[in-house]
């Protein structure tokens, strides 16, 4: 996977600022506002910075914390893990693999074979429906 490094200015520019703040300054949206949190359509999503593919729509359920939940990356190198020791708490902060970008957490509370909870934030994906064109 190419890795994309682009200068503050360029992602300022690129970004709307509540998607600069999550994927930038590994902010957070509230639960329950993003727009993917509650979506069913067929995809992928894509990192909405460098348009990366992360997760498939196959691969998302309803975990009720408010935000999109996946069971897992569309591919294992899509995602970076890392110890985020903020808030208080320990958890697994979770990257995009090519622009470094903020996308939410991982938790070991989720459905399936790996029992993993992708709790990412609505505002660092793009969604593209099943016939390709883009809606994010």
């Amino acid at each position: 996977m190419e890795k994309i490094d682009l200068p503050d200015a360029e992602w300022r520019e690129r970004l709307s600022p509540e998607q600069y703040h999550v994927l930038r300054e590994a902010g957070t949206e509230r639960a329950f506002t993003g727009r993917y949190w509650d979506h069913h359509e067929t995809g992928a999503y894509v990192c909405a910075g460098c348009g990366a593919p992360l997760f498939a729509s196959g691969d998302k359920y309803e975990s009720g914390s408010g935000w999109p939940s996946f069971t897992k990356p569309s591919e294992k190198q899509s995602v970076t893990e890392h110890r985020d020791m903020g808030h208080g708490m320990i958890r697994t902060e979770v990257r995009c693999a090519a622009c470094g970008g903020h996308l939410g957490h991982v938790f070991p509370d989720g459905p399936g074979p790996e029992g993993l909870r992708f709790c990412i934030n609505s505002a660092s994906l793009h969604f593209q429906p099943q016939n390709g064109t883009d809606k994010g």
